[in-house]
């Protein structure tokens, strides 16, 4: 019955998509100057949400269906959105020099930045690079790595194998072996970039990396001195955490193997890309046995399913005064991953039909890593659920960020007496150790994430700009990653590869600066936050669970959408309008006295 209703639902999408005339996509549209701006930015409010309805549903069919003919509607679908945001783009610029309303020049500003796939204004190219991107997303998401040609393992798999095998060389051979399904993009990326850029160029900015760093309420310049002043907010405690994880892993492995100074090896911490460190914890826990919150365990004995995963996340949100999610959304997301075919698993919200119709994809294992994910998925279905009454080009975060950090902000509030209280673990002890062992546990993923989270996209605006040239894709990547997070590959990468391919955001065509700015901004919501819901005590204890005021709060910001400039709904929940990551540092202040007196007399750096 799934196999019918997608091949039912694409039979649909293709006739919709057939609805358009040839003519109507090779043909750039009109210039509408006899509408007013106001005029103009109501009619494309109406053809915007259209659009997106038919867009989402082709999207979602390629996502949880991978086949050629899903590629097709998919890359169908994105052009004929491509082709009518370039016409009306063409058709904004009109309204250039006129005195507009704040509102309506801030459509017409949203409107310019709507897509991160600016194509050219020519209807072949636009057709080529909608179906590069389509297959570069389909490419990842159907990789696999096949050893002695038959024994294929997943990418959702071999993330597994990552976080629970020790084997050094097992591990290696696990790393390398994903990013074998990387070669084919290199020239299409190659390409992709060239059709970007000159879409980017037609809307009037340098390339796509300065298109989005444009997407801020600033200058694209002023964007990248924001994001490196909060880097060297958060800096010093990144470099103590390095420094004892590569003492621990040095123990672990022996230092012949990991080198006291020098960059940790990327395959041995846990994740398929070193991005977040928290499957090691076992080699990392500070005080062992103490307060071990093994939500795991719980998972698995009471033997929680998909739903019941997600169940419990939903709980938390009604627990803040927020609605129980719709019944379409139980009967049209994706919990498990498919038995009979490819789909993409990398976990997603969707706020389709104009937030109208909520959905999540995933592939949900009973673990409390997928349990936190799911409280960050619905973070932006709740989101999606706030904005809908406002007009589609408003519908959106007030910066990228912002959908980030909602449900990031929530899990937050996954306190140990949150999880006592909701039958996940049966003790909440909060001695000294406890905490310790507690923020360890959590540095291991949102400390260890933050340089990651930078680089990605600096990485991008380097190969946008040109600075990075395709003959230097790779070393560039590691020199990065070296840089900032202070790791090496385990073996020679040349340029024949293409390891940016092997992260899902680089193929999938997803700026990443919104995850970085996510994990400042949820503990500078948090603080307010718990200040609202009348929290005594250090913040690292605070859950807002039940506080309605606090949802009020929370659910009000979220209301605005991107209606307004990001510092404006700031401050509507935190009382300030610049990004802050002092609260960072007060967190995990514990941690970082922990960390500077086992460093005492280590080498630390590389």
């Amino acid at each position: 019955m799934k196999n019918l209703a997608n091949t039912l639902a694409g039979v649909m999408l293709v006739v919709i998509l057939g609805a358009c005339s040839q003519q109507e996509l090779d043909e750039p549209a009109a210039a509408a100057t006899s509408e007013s701006a106001e005029e103009f930015v109501a009619r494309a409010n109406v053809e915007l949400a259209e659009l997106s309805r038919e867009m989402g549903a082709a999207e979602w069919v390629r996502s949880t269906y991978i086949t050629q003919d899903t590629a097709v509607i998919a890359a169908a679908a994105s052009e004929k959105y491509a082709k009518w945001h370039g016409g009306m783009v063409q058709q904004a610029l009109a309204y250039d020099g006129q005195e507009l309303s704040p509102e309506t020049q801030r459509a017409i500003d949203l409107l310019k930045l709507g897509t991160s796939l600016p194509t050219p204004n020519d209807a072949a190219k636009r057709k080529e690079l909608t179906l590069i991107a389509t297959e570069l997303e389909g490419m990842y998401g159907a990789g696999q790595y096949c050893r002695n040609g038959d024994d294929c393992i997943s990418g959702s798999d071999l993330e597994g194998l990552m976080q629970t095998t020790r084997d050094y060389d097992e591990l290696e051979d696990l790393w390398t072996g994903w990013r074998e399904i990387t070669p084919p993009m290199r020239d299409k990326y190659q390409r992709y970039v060239e059709l970007v850029n000159e879409g980017a160029g037609e809307l009037g900015y340098g390339d796509l990396g300065e298109m989005w760093r444009a997407g801020f309420d600033m200058s694209p310049a002023e964007f990248e001195g924001e994001a490196s002043r909060l880097w060297e907010q958060v800096k010093p405690l990144y470099e103590e955490l390095h420094c004892a994880v590569r003492a621990k892993l040095g123990d672990h492995y022996g230092e012949d193997i990991v080198p006291q100074d020098a960059p940790i090896p990327a395959h041995i911490l846990g994740n398929m890309w070193a991005q977040e460190w928290g499957a090691i914890y076992d080699i990392m826990e500070p005080y062992p046995g103490v307060s071990d919150l093994d939500v795991d365990s719980t998972l698995e004995t009471k033997d929680f399913s998909p739903q019941e995963m997600v169940r419990s996340a939903e709980n938390f949100y009604v627990s803040l005064g927020m609605d129980r999610l719709p019944d379409t959304f139980w009967e049209r997301s994706q919990f498990s991953k498919p038995q009979d075919r490819e789909v993409v698993c990398h976990a997603s919200a969707w706020g389709l039909d104009g937030g109208n119709d909520l959905r999540i994809k995933m592939c949900i294992k009973q673990t409390y890593d997928e349990l936190r994910t799911i409280y960050h998925e619905l973070g932006h279905n709740y989101y999606q659920a706030a904005y809908k009454d406002q007009p589609p080009l408003f519908q959106g975060s007030a910066h990228s960020g912002f959908h980030e950090a909602i449900g990031d902000t929530v899990t937050l509030s996954m306190t140990p007496n949150y999880l006592k209280e909701v039958g996940l673990v049966a003790s909440a002890e909060e001695s000294e150790q406890a905490v310790i062992n507690r923020q360890m546990q959590m540095a291991l993923d949102k400390i260890a994430f933050l340089p990651f989270g930078k680089l990605i996209d600096e990485w991008r605006w380097g190969v946008f700009s040109g600075a990075i040239k395709p003959e230097n894709y790779n070393q560039a990547w590691w020199d990065m990653r070296t840089k900032y997070q202070g790791i090496a590959p385990p073996n020679d990468r040349s340029e024949a590869t293409f390891d940016p391919g092997a992260k899902y955001h680089i193929p999938g065509n997803v700026s990443y600066t919104r995850y970085f700015l996510a994990r400042i901004l949820q503990f500078q919501f948090q603080r307010a936050l718990c200040e609202t819901a009348g929290h005594e005590g250090d913040l690292a204890s605070c859950s807002v669970y039940g506080s309605k005021e606090a949802g009020n709060k929370f659910f009000a910001m979220m209301q605005s959408g991107q209606s307004e400039p990001w510092q404006d709904a700031l401050e509507k929940l935190t009382g300030t309008r610049e990004m802050d990551a002092t609260a960072i540092i007060d967190y995990f202040a514990p941690l970082m006295g922990y960390l500077k007196e086992q460093n005492e007399g280590r080498s630390c750096g590389w």
